[in-house]
């Protein structure tokens, strides 16, 4: 096992507005009432205003640090785990330092972005840097704003979607305690790299030769049936890896908290997999699909309800953009 003895002390989140139901999902997309519901389960979503993803990752890290107890003078690095960025320089890190006021503070930032699994991957990298006495104490900001790169021709993709920010505080494990990251494991398998992806604003498509008749080059396309085929293949084999490095069988944890990028993919994940009702933690019916927040929105609101404590075994697991499949296993 590849045991770090880190734990996440405080979580926070910011959602922005007041949420937008179903129903007037069903209104935009010009469908039958009960459609995006039927199609989705995702009965509530966020949308920005004028919030940059920058702010929001401030609110949700002003948060997990009041949780954890601390300021942001005790934080040693800020990572943020995104899937969508601000800009494309700087790293939104950075401008969630600026946003948090925090400018002179000399603290180091930088983004970790593997899509929907940055937050997992960002927790399993910077543990092993906390473990190895590098840092102390880190905070990890995911912020995301789907709602501006939708192709709303594209109904069932753009009805999962929601915006918005969550963040974690991880510090190390003090002696007596038992909290800790038992095992991690991730694979990519790029023959699924086009099944979800946005092709323009990089250089293989600079902003410069944005022209309207090519304007869905710039948004977000997705492969639904595509992802679920050949993750569908791909599970049962990066499961037994993932469970069997921690030394677990799926009965062992007292919560699995999964991305959730379509209701197809819950059901899939929790039929392969054996989880119990009682185990599965559904995010999607309050949020949508908010990217890389969405599994840190989960762990925030298992700690909200009380559905975790101290010493609960907790899977995080999902899949990503590339095609990959992540998983973290820790005791909270």
């Amino acid at each position: 096992m590849q045991t770090r003895r880190v734990k996440i002390t405080g979580t926070g989140r910011y959602l922005p507005g007041a949420g937008i139901s179903a129903g007037e999902i069903d209104d935009k997309l010009e469908v039958e009432p009960g459609w995006v519901m039927r199609k989705t389960s995702v009965a509530n979503r966020h949308f920005v205003g004028e919030e940059t993803a920058s702010e929001m990752g401030a609110y949700a890290a002003r948060e997990a640090l009041k949780n954890a107890g601390l300021n942001f003078a005790d934080i040693d690095c800020l990572v943020c785990a995104s899937g969508t960025m601000q800009q494309p320089i700087p790293c939104t890190a950075s401008l969630i330092q600026e946003a948090l006021g925090e400018q002179g503070s000399g603290v180091p930032c930088f983004d970790i972005n593997s899509t929907c699994l940055s937050f997992v991957t960002a927790l399993d990298v910077m543990s092993y840097l906390m473990d190895a006495g590098r840092y102390q104490r880190i905070l990890i900001v995911s912020s995301e704003i789907a709602s501006k790169g939708l192709d709303w021709s594209n109904k069932e993709s753009a009805a999962l979607f929601g915006d918005g920010a969550a963040a974690a505080v991880l510090e190390r494990t003090v002696q007596g305690e038992n909290s800790q990251i038992l095992h991690a494991h991730m694979t990519t398998h790029s023959g699924g790299a086009h099944h979800s992806e946005i092709r323009g604003g990089g250089s293989a498509l600079p902003a410069s030769l944005y022209r309207e008749e090519a304007a869905v080059d710039y948004l977000f396309t997705m492969d639904g049936e595509g992802i679920f085929r050949q993750a569908s293949r791909l599970l049962p084999d990066f499961m037994n890896e993932l469970l069997g490095g921690a030394g677990l069988s799926m009965a062992d944890f007292k919560l699995v908290v999964p991305h959730q990028g379509s209701v197809m993919a819950m059901k899939l994940l929790q039929r392969k997999l054996g989880i119990s009702e009682e185990q599965m933690l559904y995010i999607a019916p309050h949020y949508g699909n908010v990217i890389a927040a969405s599994i840190p929105l989960g762990l925030d609101m298992a700690v909200r309800e009380g559905r975790i404590a101290r010493g609960d075994k907790v899977l995080l697991v999902g899949t990503s953009a590339g095609l990959s499949l992540g998983g973290v296993v820790l005791v909270y």
